[in-house]
């Protein structure tokens, strides 16, 4: 329990030193800058260290698939849904894909372990897995269109190196390919690092945010669509499978986390209205405390 509160502490430290470094240096720090190290330098030892951690196996790769296939068949709808609600490109982008981007990692794996046990750690990590894909395929498409043409948005998803990361990262670890104590050293350095930046980066852009100057229809669009839409699609689908209700429970649990930070990464990276991705990232994990107990209550009365 202590750890697990020093844990959460030493995240909050790093976003407040972020927050502090751009108040003080203002146009000084480059927060483009940051977020390429992040994106093209760090996250790739973040991605290969994340697949150290975990043995896959064959039998729960239908977990991560049903978890994608839910996001594409949600995904599509949604688009429609965007161009008919806002003429805004950046604004119909950022409505279309961060609800999808959600924190499976940082909050989704260890509240796993909180709702369901350490038997759902496997899950959730391995449904973690798949959201490095939706978010450097799926997102980089969609915040890209925000700024470039269908071709560069492509192209775009080409020159990120978390992708063919990910793909050695799989193949090691299938293979059983045995990685020194000093390589998994060097990876766990680089990825620990990349943590750090990511919090530092989501400070740099919270000193920036104005809640009140975020567009009223993105607000409730996006969270709407985050914590009702989503999840309620989310659990009728999965009535119809053959899954146990354990493994339901797990998946509607990681599709009603908050927005992750990666959504700072790719909106930033593709200029599409960082701050306003910033607001909304703030806002949708304040509006998750209370909607922790909802869920709670779900979790023990329907899946469990």
């Amino acid at each position: 329990m202590i750890s697990t509160l020093l844990s959460i502490i030493f995240v909050y430290v790093f976003i407040l030193l972020g927050y502090m470094a751009k108040r003080i240096f203002q146009d000084d720090m480059n927060t483009k800058t940051l977020t390429l190290m992040s994106v093209y330098f760090l996250q790739p030892f973040v991605t290969i260290w994340g697949f150290s951690t975990a043995k896959l196996h064959a039998e729960h790769t239908y977990v991560p698939l049903i978890y994608l296939a839910i996001i594409l068949m949600l995904l599509i709808p949604t688009i429609l849904i965007g161009k008919i609600i806002f003429t805004n490109i950046k604004d119909r982008a950022i409505f279309s894909i961060a609800g999808f981007v959600g924190n499976t990692g940082n909050i989704g794996i260890p509240l796993g372990i909180a709702l369901f046990g350490e038997q759902s750690v496997i899950y959730t990590t391995l449904i973690n897995i798949a959201n490095v894909f939706v978010v450097y395929i799926i997102g980089v498409y969609i915040y890209s269109r925000g700024s470039f043409s269908i071709k560069d948005s492509l192209f775009n998803i080409i020159k990120i190196p978390i992708i063919p990361a990910s793909i050695v990262a799989i193949l090691i670890n299938m293979n059983d390919v045995i990685l020194s104590s000093q390589i998994q050293e060097f990876f766990k350095m680089g990825a620990y690092a990349g943590i750090v930046l990511q919090l530092f980066l989501l400070g740099t852009f919270l000193q920036g945010i104005r809640i009140k100057e975020l567009h009223p229809k993105l607000f409730i669009g996006t969270i709407s669509q985050k914590f009702i839409l989503i999840p309620l699609t989310t659990a009728i689908i999965l009535s119809f499978t053959d899954l146990p209700l354990f493994v339901q429970g797990v998946i509607f649990m990681e599709m009603m986390v908050p927005l992750a930070v990666a959504n700072i990464n790719l909106a930033s990276l593709y200029d599409c209205k960082p701050r306003d991705v910033t607001s909304l990232i703030f806002l949708s994990t304040l509006l998750f405390i209370p909607l922790l107990f909802v869920l709670s209550y779900i979790v023990n009365h329907y899946y469990l």
